[in-house]
């Protein structure tokens, strides 16, 4: 499985309408958009999963600096989650 990075999304962007734009180069595993914790809104980025880093490849090349509901979108190979530190309050 290959996971792609996919930003600049318009806020209304829904799960059904990436996974209708990835499905043109391969399967589609599964599609995440990122929403803030408190106001349950996008915070105009996902990630999709495709079933084969060749099908990941050929959407990335084709759909990165697309047009999307007017918005230029960001595709790229996902980076690994970095790990982050936890943090309760203070500066």
């Amino acid at each position: 499985m290959s996971k792609v990075y996919v930003g600049s999304l318009p806020f209304s962007a829904t799960d059904t309408q990436l996974n209708e734009m990835f499905a043109k180069f391969g399967k589609v595993t599964s599609v995440n958009i990122v929403t803030d914790k408190y106001t349950n809104r996008s915070r105009g980025f996902a990630f999709v999963e495709m079933e084969t880093e060749e099908a990941a490849q050929k959407a990335i090349a084709e759909l990165n600096g697309s047009d999307f509901e007017g918005r230029k979108l960001t595709v790229n190979a996902a980076r690994p989650q970095e790990r982050r530190e936890r943090s309760f309050g203070g500066d």
